[in-house]
Formats: structure tokens, sequence, C-alpha cells
């Protein structure tokens, strides 16, 4: 019997690939949201996301803006376990009736001012599951909601842009009443 011996050659492309992430506009508005948070919270913005019952998409989307790729804590944004140390509820997914209950616990626990963020279209407006019978609908049927971000899911840089505005009018609310 003859010995055989197998050669072959494996070829693997690069497995991680050079990032060379500067969004310029993504800079830019992070910039002006620092500020925007700086002088409406004092340092920071602090946001407990809250799942109602959605698909992940928008919770992913929202970890995206805490990773090393978007790092968004230099904006002075973080995000926080507990609704008693937030500034802002961000709400995800459509209300399901199981976690209506919870919905408004995590609001009544939240200190004032309280702001709510219903984030992607689910939360929204109930979004593909709006009149089914698991959901109450949009997080808007249940409390009451400053912002709406649409998407299926928002990316991080259309969160950004809704949460730089969302500042912005704050900040005009809170210099017109010091008038």
């Amino acid at each position: 019997m003859a010995n055989f011996k197998k050669q072959f050659l494996l070829y693997t492309p690069g497995i991680t690939e050079k990032i060379t992430f500067r969004d310029e506009e993504f800079e830019k508005l992070g910039s002006k949201l620092k500020a925007e948070v700086n002088s409406i919270f004092g340092r920071s913005l602090a946001i407990r996301e809250l799942d109602s019952g959605s698909d992940n998409a928008a919770e992913i989307e929202m970890n995206n803006l805490a990773t090393p790729y978007y790092d968004v804590e230099r904006f002075g944004i973080t995000f926080v376990a507990s609704p008693r140390h937030a500034d802002v509820l961000a709400i995800t997914g459509a209300v399901t009736h199981n976690m209506e209950i919870a919905v408004r616990k995590t609001y009544a626990a939240m200190p004032s001012p309280k702001f709510v963020i219903a984030i992607g279209d689910d939360a929204c407006n109930g979004g593909i599951f709006a009149g089914t019978y698991a959901v109450n609908g949009g997080a808007d049927k249940i409390i009451p909601v400053d912002l709406k971000i649409p998407g299926n899911p928002p990316s991080p840089l259309e969160i950004i842009r809704a949460l730089h505005g969302f500042m912005t009018v704050l900040s005009h609310r809170k210099t017109k009443h010091q008038s």
C-alpha cells in the first residue's frame, strides 16, 4: 500500500478589516450634542432603555452607540440600569399587553422632569404589529412620549440627529423660561 500524504493550501482572506471611521456629520452632531447636554443636564444625559416587546432591531442600534465604533459617552450620553438614575426613558418595541405594567412602573420610577423617546417604528406606532391581538400599540398609548424616532430600525446617526434636535428644543424651552 502506498503511503499518500495529502497536501493542500488553505486560503483565508483577512478576517479583520482596517476601519477608518470618521463620519464628519456624526462627529459634528456629537460635538453639538455634547454642548447642548452640558447646558441642559450638567455633564451627562442618562438614558434608560426599555424593551417593551420588540424584535431587538432598535436595541442593536442603541447598543452600537455605546461601542468603540461610535462611543457616544464622549458626547456625554450614558446608559443606566435604573430608571431612578435616568433623565430619558428610551422605549423600543410595540408595547405588548404583558409589558404594559412594566412600562408604567418604569415611567413612574423616573425622577422629574421625565422625558420619553420612542425608538423605531414599533415604539412609535406599533409598526407591523399595530392592531394585532398581542399589543397595545406604540408607547404613546401608555405614557406621554416627547420624541419619536421612526425607522426599522433607525441608524445610530439618525438616533444622534434626533437626540440633537430634541436637546435643541429643550435648550430653547429652558432659555424661554429663564427670560
